[in-house]
């Protein structure tokens, strides 16, 4: 139970505190990254993999420390497990972000909303109007339910601390080294490609979730299998495009990011968003996370009980082999 309390713990943590205003682990680590980058960057594949390989494993061994450390100590365990909770989700500061760019643009302060969705994204916001930067805000609040929440939340209901800090830790250099420019093409290809690997279970879970809290599974689940593959993250897709069936919106279409210029396809049957639309989407992104929160917490106590299980069997196992043996 150590472990589940502390995942509640320290999602509650983040629903009333938010981020860490000051000495925030997932700031400190994106310094030490860019000071290795500094040091270990080469314009390849396998540059870019050692750099990964160093720094997810370092933090997930640290994250495995904390746990045999803590192993006879479940006060200390659940503690353990709330800071880094707490430290490595997103939830309420995402919510913050949607409230502030629904502000601007309720108020049609269109230069400050462009300069503030920096904070959700590095989509180049340049020429776009209200109904474009509602878009963006809708859609990024959609990836990052499943990135900044869901996700952390599943990897620490089946791993604890390990599950928590690596996947953040692995997010993180994608955000840094894993967008397609070219400095980074080649040297961020595993952080990129890692990520990916990450999240294919947390995203989906995160689709089913968004269903299941808007009350509309059925249109989630239909825009989901329809729409998905038409967009270009293999995980990004399903999100978003349940969030699209959930909120009867349309979104997708062509996003510039820098040098590069994407095509999202088209998500959704409804009308494209509009400034209404950001503040129903980070309600939905709440319900979502309360049930990611759930979800892990069901995780951690069924991974000890099947544990114990195991154990269980095992001791049987070496009683009756060493009555055989007598």
């Amino acid at each position: 139970m150590s472990r589940a309390l502390g995942l509640i713990l320290g999602f509650a943590a983040d629903r009333v505190l938010g981020d860490p205003r000051r000495f925030h682990p997932v700031a400190g680590f994106g310094r030490a990254a860019s000071r290795l980058e500094g040091v270990a960057y080469a314009d390849s594949r396998a540059a870019g993999t050692a750099y990964a390989a160093v720094l997810v494993g370092s933090v997930t061994a640290a994250g495995v420390a904390a746990e045999r450390l803590t192993k006879d100590r479940p006060v200390a365990r659940t503690l353990v497990t709330a800071v880094a909770t707490w430290a490595v989700l997103g939830g309420r500061s995402l919510e913050r972000e949607a409230s502030v760019m629904s502000g601007l643009l309720e108020a049609k302060n269109l230069p400050a909303a462009r300069e503030r969705l920096s904070h959700l994204c590095s989509r180049d916001a340049t020429d776009l109007d209200a109904d474009e930067l509602a878009r963006a805000t809708v859609e990024s609040i959609a990836e990052n339910t499943s990135d900044a929440t869901v996700a952390p939340l599943v990897w620490g209901g089946l791993f604890g601390v390990p599950g928590l800090v690596g996947y953040r830790a692995a997010n993180t250099l994608d955000a840094m080294v894993g967008y397609k420019s070219g400095r980074y093409l080649r040297f961020g290809w595993a952080s990129a490609r890692f990520d990916d690997l990450v999240n294919l279970v947390p995203a989906r879970v995160c689709a089913v979730l968004t269903g299941l809290a808007s009350g509309r599974p059925r249109e989630a689940w239909r825009i989901w299998r329809r729409d998905a593959g038409g967009h270009p993250s293999p995980n990004a897709g399903p999100v978003e495009a349940s969030f699209a069936g959930a909120l009867d919106l349309r979104l997708g279409g062509t996003n510039t990011y820098g040098e590069e210029i994407e095509d999202r396809g088209t998500l959704g049957d409804g009308l494209r968003p509009g400034v209404a639309d950001v503040r129903r989407t980070a309600v939905l992104a709440r319900r979502v996370s309360y049930g990611a929160a759930a979800v892990a917490a069901i995780l951690a106590i069924a991974g000890k009980q099947v544990a114990g299980r195991q154990l269980a069997s095992e001791q049987v196992a070496r009683r009756r082999t060493g009555r055989g043996a007598r």
